[in-house]
């Protein structure tokens, strides 16, 4: 359960020119329409590939993501599809699907792969910096220990309801609009606090102070604000999650960034293990090796 903010990260959106992009033959299976612009307006019909699927406009749309509006008719694999289930995902996230559900059999439904191949534009450097080594132990940390977090990707809320008054620090000034028991632990890092939401939604252009529930009923939005956290973040640690990873820390230092006022340095070895050890499975799913440093 996170904390603490410990830094503010704010993003800028670049603008460049609007595209119109209409209605046009649908591209082969084997074949990607052009990839899908932010910037571009997309008429119904109107056709983009994203993530290795192609995508068709069901009617007017402009920067919303194929995957996560019903705006978008998913139309199938392209590019010749997964044809290794082992092999990285075409939006180049290190990754597949097939890993994926290998990694959490039992998810809810709401924890989408595409709602997480979608949200990799917030942090680019996410799982992609470094060697092919360093990237795949990235992604496998940031999904050990999401799994912690949510049990295998069940829980979207924070299942102990009393807590749920107690994540309004009221002395902050803009308050808790949501209303006083509105911020309690969501998605996948099961972000709480009013000054959390708050950081995390200017960061990432959100308004999560006035609608945390977004967090709860758009996968993408879950999966940035874990995100977010994991490439923002030291909590009660001295470095971001992702910097334990590409600089060599190792994993036992996400989990001092992530919980390690109560489970680092003894305060809760079988939780840490726990991490520890859906780490080691995960790397396993990826192909490599877990390095040094495992535990905290």
């Amino acid at each position: 359960m996170i904390k603490r903010v410990t830094s503010l990260v704010a993003t800028l959106a670049a603008v460049s020119a609007v595209v119109v992009i209409g209605p046009a033959t649908t591209a082969s299976a084997a074949e990607c329409a052009a990839p899908w612009n932010s910037s571009s307006v997309y008429t119904g019909g109107g056709s983009a590939s994203y993530n290795g699927h192609n995508w068709n406009a069901k009617w007017w749309t402009q920067n919303e993501t194929p995957g996560t509006s019903d705006v978008w008719a998913d139309q199938g694999a392209c590019g010749g599809g997964d044809t290794n289930p082992g092999d990285p995902a075409p939006s180049g996230f290190v990754v597949s699907e097939a890993q994926f559900n290998q990694m959490f059999p039992n998810r809810n439904p709401f924890y989408t792969y595409s709602g997480l191949t979608a949200a990799l534009s917030a942090y680019p450097g996410f799982a992609n910096t470094g060697s092919d080594t360093v990237k795949r132990q990235e992604a496998a940390a940031f999904l050990a220990n999401v799994s912690h977090e949510t049990g295998g990707l069940v829980y979207i809320v924070e299942q102990n309801t009393a807590n749920y008054p107690h994540y309004c620090d009221s002395s902050q000034s803009y308050g808790c609009p949501a209303g006083t028991a509105a911020y309690y632990g969501r998605g996948p890092i099961q972000l709480s606090w009013n000054f959390n939401y708050k950081a995390a939604g200017d960061a990432l252009g959100i308004d999560l102070l006035h609608n945390p529930y977004l967090v709860e009923q758009d996968a993408a939005v879950a999966w940035k604000t874990g995100l977010w956290y994991w490439n923002t973040q030291s909590g009660p640690g001295t470095m971001t999650p992702h910097n334990a990873m590409v600089n060599g820390a190792g994993f036992g230092e996400t989990i001092r960034s992530i919980n390690g006022s109560l489970e680092c340095n003894g305060g809760n070895p079988g939780q840490v293990q726990s991490r520890i050890d859906r780490y080691k499975a995960f790397v396993q799913i990826l192909g490599t090796t877990p390095g040094d440093n495992l535990s905290c």
